[in-house]
Formats: structure tokens, C-alpha cells, sequence
């Protein structure tokens, strides 16, 4: 069948943004337009199929266990002092396991989880440790400093653990006797060797010689003869090479967070790893799904190498400097073939992907700044999908051309206050800020009703987030009544001011976004009502990053989050995430959010996660460090001719309709896409 015009169209698959990528490196981005790119043309070694569940990827397999350690306790005796040392501790817990009826529920189930036990011996030696040192800038988060420990470790038990058991200690003290772990003399076993920390003695003792110990474990083994795309063998040392490329601080990895709770990365073999953790952490899985770098290309030999031929210091030189970053090289579905700086970015299919190659010879990806121009683009079959601007749905839904699919989408936007600024630290303030603006005006005029409220962090869609904290009331007169109580009153000519000076501010965002540009003006114009004085800047997507959101220098800003379902927010709202390249950018601190983030992280019981997770969400929505605007509804639009193609071992094509997974990801099955000549005729149902 002839195709008029270019006849390699049907073969190529071209998308469009406003905005271009920034960095082509999966452990190194922070924007969704580079994001979009890597997942391309990088693989993780794991994911989540259509219906949630993780599956493999550059993983074929894995075990998840648990390791546990605790110290035997010289000042607890066990069964009044008649057991004692190592081994009858770990003989008594090994007759319990042994001898049916002998415990009782809960602790049946935690013996029964006993792999083995095993007597670590004493061990001696030094270490430095990192704990809160002065708070050097008042803010109650003080800076962490090296302290030098000298310790004599007493014997301890190592149990393995079928599966990771957040109960086990504790269950454990129905043998051992209430207050073992608790009572464990920690300061008898160390010497603190840097002097004026004597006083820390406590903590400091805790941290070095700990009376338990969860360690999760994972062992991933690897999907044996997968190829980058410049046919070298990925294996176990690339994964050790990109977990070290997150962690060191050179490269600074918006992504250390995630990792930081690892204790130790293991290469077993050349397809088998071993991660252990420092701790309990629920999320550890799934962080899996980072893209694997190669080693080969991006070691410390390949980066001196390079800094050589530019002629830069070798000792200076970070993987953010490297070539790679616009020429990446990954195991992915999609080969990289040209990047042309906000125009166009070029990848061919992967001929020999492990999975099979895509249906789509090739994929590009057009920088189109302007919605509009991107309509037009569309529907003249110049690019392939549409992202519908709100007022667009209804109308494009009812088009026989299109197919069509809609879903709310896992993120939110916001107006963020640097709270680094003296301007925004009264959160009085930051309410009130809120309170300005007519959130439901925003959703019904600007989006066309394509969205709803939304109160705090978390997924609107997931059990995470606080169905019960109520949106801010659009109520000016209250707004300026809360300012008045933080000391702002109207001067002569109408402005509000304080201490002599007028409340004024800059408002940004990024330039080619009519929705964000829309909201800045509504917002500009609201506070000015209430006699503040707001100026706004329009400014273009990377300078927008790299000047203003990854260095914090901004007064407020109109962003928005694209979220995963899984509520951990560490990287977002913890007060160790407020540097530079660091994702807490508009500086938020708080020390019972922080505790909660890091109970939430820790916890795998999904009824008190989810308990903590509406805490966190209340005291998020109490301190107004955002103003929570919407969530947004999507509506892409595709050609009808678009259709998923399944080669069967036969060698027969089969034609099957786009449908979305549950969580409305359309282009799940994105690989075996292809655009037929003709719309395709489907039988009913």
C-alpha cells in the first residue's frame, strides 16, 4: 500500500515538549523532559508492570532477606543469670525455634523466620563518625562534623532472617527478657578520640556500637548477555559503578537520598549483587529502577582521559562534565543519535534490545515551545501525540480522527517560597499568601475545570494522602488580617509594610508554559489587592533550573511535581535536602516532618505508614511552605492509525488497541507501538 509523502513516516514516532532537555543522564536529572529521554535509552534492573507489580528488567530474579545483629547484653541476664555469652544465647533462641508449642504467637512466626545464627567474635579499632555538630547559621539544623571514635566492639549475634521483620527485636524480648536491647551499655565499648565531644558520649556510643541492628538485604541476579549500545557487556560492576557514581559527592546526584541508606553494594559474581542496608527502609526496592550507567565509559580512567583532551584539571573534573551527559550510551530500547539544543533530540530503535527491538524505527523528540504551535504540528501529522490544553478536551474527544486517554495526574502545582528569605519564614505569612488567591477561579477559568484542590504532598489518588485537611478558604479580608497579626500594615499608598519596608517580592517561572504564565498573572494581580507589591519574570526552561531552582536564588516560584506512588519524600521536604542541585530548594525545615519522613521510610506496615503520612501531610498544609494549587487532569491525544503490534512466535502480527494500565499510563506498551497506513477496524468489546 502506497503512503503519501515521506514514505519512512509510519516508522518514525515523533513527540513534542516546551522545553528541552537539560542533562541526559539518569542519576544526574531533575526535569521531566530529560527524564522522559533517558528512560529511553537507559534500563533498570527492575520496574513495575501494567498492573503495579515490580517485574525485571536488566534483573532477571532476586532475594530479599534480612540481616540481624545485636550485642550480648552483660547487663541482662537471661533466665536469672543461668545463660549467658554468645553461644547459649543463641542455643536458648534456637530451642525455642526448635520445640513446638514452646512460644506462643507473635513470636511463633518470628522464630519460624530464623534462617541461622552465627557468633560474630570482638572486634577492635577507630572510625569517624558524622553527628550534628553548632548550629552554625541559627536555624535549629545544626552542620555535621567528623568525630574520631576509638571502640572495642564485644561479641554479638548475626540472624538471618527469611524476610525483613520490623517487629523482630522486640519480639524477641519475650525470650531474652523486656529492656535487653534497651539497657545495652553502649559507652563501655568506645573512647571518643577527638576532643570537646566528651559530653556526646551517649549518642556518639549508640551510633558506633549499636545494641541491634536491622540490615535488609537484596540480591539482584543479573540478566545474563545484555549490551550497551556500544556492545559492551553490562554486568555486576556497572551496578556498583552507578550506585558509587550517586554517592559521590562530586557528581552531586540529586538521587544520593535514595541510596544513602545503603550500607554496602557486594559484586558476589559477575551477574550477582548483594546490597545491604544500614537500616530498615521500605522504598529500597524500588529504587532499582535507576538506569545503569557504564562503567567502562565513565570510570576514573575514561574521565581523566577526557579532562585531559579538553585540556581541564583531571582533579576537578565531575561526571557532570563529561561529553557522555549529551551522548549517552545505555542498555535501553532507544540508541541516542543527535541532540540539537532546544530544537530536536534523535534516537534509533536498539536493534538488538534484550527484550526485542521497538516496532518504531526511531523516536524524536521536538522542542516546541508554544502549545499552539504544537496543535497545529498535530494535527497536520507532524507529531504523532498531543498533550490537549484544558480548553481543547471536550472538542478533541468527539474527534473521529483521534483516540484519546485521560487520567488525574500523579503530581501537583504549587507557587513554592524560598523560606531561606526573611519575607516568607512567618508562616502566618505563607497562609495568608495563599488565602489571596482563588484557587477554584485558577481551575475554572484557566484550566476549564481539567482539575481539582489539592491540599498537601502526596498522590490525591493513593491512601497516603489526608483526604480530611481542607483546601485553603479564598478569603482576602482574612488574609490581610493574618498579616496584620505578623506585624504588616498599609502605608499611605495602599502597600503593606513593616519595619519601613514595603512587602515586595519577585514571582517566576518558566517561560513557554501558558498555564503557569496564566496563574502568575492571577496571582500577581490577587496579592496586589491586598497591597503587595509582586513583580513577575517569565524565564526560559534551563536558566530557569540553573539559575533560579537548582541555586535556591528566587523569592517564589510556580512549579509543579510529577510524583511516583511511593510516599517517601525524603528528597523533597527533608531538611538534609536544601542545597544546591538538591530538590528542598525552597528550604524547608522542620524537625517533627523530618522524623516523619524518616518513619515513613522505615515502616512496613502499611496501615502506620499511611498513619504517618497524613501527619506529615497536616503539618505540610499547617506550614504553607507551597501554596498547594491543583492537580491537573491529562487528555493525550494519538491518530486512531496508532495501534499496539505484537509479533507471536508463529511469525503472525497481531493488532491490538492502546489501553491504559491502571495508573493511566497509556504508553506502557510503548515499544510495541507502530502507525498503521490505514485505521484499523477492531471487533466490538
Amino acid at each position: 500500500m502506497q503512503v503519501r509523502g515521506n514514505p519512512h513516516r509510519l516508522e518514525e514516532f515523533i513527540t513534542a515538549s516546551t522545553g528541552d532537555a537539560k542533562i541526559l543522564n539518569p542519576i544526574l536529572h531533575a526535569d521531566s523532559a530529560s527524564s522522559e529521554i533517558t528512560s529511553l535509552v537507559f534500563d533498570g534492573l527492575i520496574d513495575r508492570d501494567e498492573n503495579l507489580r515490580f517485574r525485571g528488567r536488566l534483573a532477571e530474579r532476586w532475594d530479599i532477606y534480612e540481616e540481624a545483629y545485636f550485642y550480648i547484653n552483660p547487663r541482662a541476664p537471661v533466665n536469672g543469670g543461668k545463660v549467658s555469652g554468645a553461644g547459649p544465647l543463641r542455643d536458648l533462641i534456637l530451642s525455642y525455634r526448635n520445640t513446638p508449642g514452646k512460644a506462643a504467637p507473635p513470636l511463633t512466626g518470628t522464630l519460624d523466620n530464623i534462617r541461622d545464627i552465627e557468633i560474630i567474635p570482638p572486634e577492635k579499632g577507630q572510625t569517624d563518625i558524622r553527628i550534628p555538630g553548632p548550629d552554625t547559621d541559627g536555624d535549629g539544623f545544626p552542620e555535621p562534623v567528623s568525630v574520631r571514635v576509638r571502640y572495642n566492639r564485644p561479641p554479638r549475634l548475626k540472624i538471618t532472617l527469611k524476610k525483613v521483620d520490623q517487629d523482630f527485636f522486640s519480639n524477641l524480648e519475650s525470650i531474652l527478657g523486656k529492656g535487653y536491647f534497651e539497657t545495652f551499655p553502649s559507652a563501655d565499648y568506645i573512647e571518643i578520640l577527638t576532643q570537646g565531644y566528651e559530653d556526646r558520649l551517649q549518642d556518639i556510643a549508640r551510633r558506633v556500637v549499636p545494641p541491634v541492628e536491622h540490615n535488609p538485604v537484596i540480591v539482584f541476579y543479573l540478566r545474563k548477555g545484555v549490551k550497551f549500545h556500544d556492545g559492551h557487556e553490562f554486568d555486576a560492576g556497572d551496578v556498583k559503578f552507578t550506585y558509587e557514581a550517586i554517592m559521590n559527592p562530586k557528581n552531586l546526584s540529586p538521587r544520593t537520598a535514595d541510596y544513602e541508606p545503603v550500607k554496602r553494594l557486594e559484586i558476589l559474581n559477575k551477574y550477582t549483587v548483594k546490597i545491604v542496608y544500614k537500616r530498615l527502609y521500605s522504598p529500597a526496592f524500588g529504587t532499582w529502577g535507576m538506569g545503569m550507567l557504564p562503567e567502562h565509559l565513565l570510570n576514573a580512567e575514561a574521565l581523566r582521559k577526557e579532562a585531559e583532551s579538553k585540556g581541564m584539571d583531571p582533579d576537578k573534573f565531575t561526571l557532570r562534565d563529561s561529553d557522555f551527559n549529551r551522548h549517552p550510551v545505555g542498555t535501553g530500547p532507544f540508541v541516542f543519535r543527535e541532540w540539537k539544543s532546544d530544537q530536536y533530540i534523535v534516537l534509533d530503535r536498539n536493534e538488538d534490545y534484550w527484550e526485542g527491538a521497538p516496532n518504531y524505527k526511531s523516536y524524536t523528540y521536538r522542542v516546541i515551545p508554544k502549545p499552539l504551535n504544537q496543535a497545529f504540528e498535530f494535527y497536520g501529522g507532524a507529531i504523532d501525540n498531543y498533550a490537549a490544553q484544558p480548553h481543547e478536551v471536550a472538542r478533541l474527544k468527539k474527534d473521529p480522527r483521534y483516540q484519546s486517554f485521560s487520567g488525574l495526574s500523579f503530581g501537583y502545582t504549587y507557587i513554592g517560597y524560598n523560606m531561606r528569605r526573611e519575607l516568607f519564614k512567618d508562616k502566618r505569612v505563607r497562609r495568608a499568601l495563599g488565602m489571596a488567591i482563588d484557587t477554584d477561579k485558577i481551575i475554572r477559568y484557566v484550566m476549564y475545570d481539567q482539575a481539582e484542590r489539592i491540599t498537601g504532598p502526596f498522590v490525591k489518588q493513593t491512601d497516603y494522602y489526608d483526604k480530611s485537611v481542607k483546601p485553603l478558604p479564598y478569603d482576602p479580608e482574612g488574609a490581610l488580617r493574618l498579616l496584620k497579626e505578623a506585624g504588616w500594615k498599609k502605608n499611605s499608598e495602599g502597600w503593606l509594610e513593616k519595619d519601613g519596608k514595603v512587602f515586595a517580592f519577585t514571582l517566576i517561572t518558566n517561560s513557554g508554559n501558558e498555564l503557569r504564565k496564566s496563574i502568575l498573572t492571577i496571582a500577581q494581580d490577587s496579592w496586589k489587592k491586598i497591597g503587595i507589591d509582586v513583580k513577575t519574570d517569565l524565564v526560559e526552561w534551563t536558566v530557569f533550573l540553573g539559575k533560579h531552582v537548582n541555586t535556591g536564588n528566587f523569592d517564589a516560584l510556580i512549579l509543579g511535581w510529577s510524583m511516583g506512588i511511593d510516599p517517601d519524600l525524603y528528597q523533597i521536604w527533608h531538611s538534609s535536602q536544601t542545597g544546591n542541585n538538591q530538590l528542598n530548594f525552597v528550604g524547608f525545615k522542620n524537625k517533627e516532618a523530618d522524623d516523619l519522613i524518616i518513619k515513613i521510610r522505615q515502616e512496613y506496615d502499611y496501615d502506620k505508614q499511611v498513619q504517618y503520612c497524613h501527619q506529615l501531610h497536616r503539618i505540610i498544609a499547617d506550614e504553607q511552605p507551597y501554596t498547594f494549587l491543583y492537580v491537573a487532569k491529562w487528555t493525550a491525544v494519538l491518530d486512531k492509525k496508532i495501534v499496539i503490534m505484537e509479533r507471536l512466535p508463529s511469525g503472525e502480527k497481531r493488532i491490538k488497541r492502546i489501553t491504559p494500565t491502571k495508573t493511566g499510563n497509556y504508553m506502557f506498551y510503548f515499544n510495541k507501538w507502530i502507525k498503521l497506513p490505514f485505521e484499523p477496524v477492531f471487533e466490538a468489546g
